[in-house]
């Protein structure tokens, strides 16, 4: 089994200063939230993962092609952090931390965007995140985006007559 501790914070920088990639393992949610709750955040993503098909398909969303893609976008971030969440395959805590044991339950993070501001001033890092974290947000963006969208009415006798 590899040591991964030598490369526990350690980033590699794709564009010096500003994006790379840096492992991490999160057990919490959102920015960390609620850590050491993984099997809370587990049992809500299944559900979610049942819930956001059953809207697609069975009460007749997936007629809409904005509402199916950012449905599909938060469901592509919920299975892909529910799979981290239920147990990396191979990856030990012994690996990682040498006080833990097991298997790993958390999210890989390993995304990293940070900035200077001003130019030589104080150096921002944005929280590490994945792929899934991305279609999450981009997805719940999309489906707020979609809320203000007005709806269609059912043109009925009574508004064609008014027109």
């Amino acid at each position: 089994q590899p040591d991964l501790r030598a490369h526990q914070g350690a980033v590699r920088w794709v564009w010096e200063e500003h994006a790379g990639f840096q492992l991490s393992l999160n057990e919490g949610a959102l920015f960390g939230m609620g850590q050491g709750k993984v099997w809370v955040f587990a049992i809500c993503a299944a559900a979610a993962a049942v819930a956001i098909p059953v809207w697609l398909f069975v009460f007749g969303a997936a007629r809409d092609r904005a509402l199916t893609i950012a449905l599909g976008c938060i469901l592509g971030g919920v299975v892909g952090n529910l799979y981290d969440r239920l147990g990396l395959p191979g990856l030990e805590w012994s690996q990682w931390d040498p006080q833990r044991s097991g298997t790993v339950h958390a999210v890989r993070d390993f995304m990293l965007f940070a900035r200077r501001y001003p130019p030589q001033g104080q150096f921002d890092v944005w929280p590490n995140f994945n792929v899934a974290d991305a279609l999450l947000v981009c997805g719940a963006i999309a489906l707020f985006l979609i809320s203000w969208r007005r709806p269609v009415s059912a043109a009925t006798p009574e508004s064609a007559a008014s027109n």
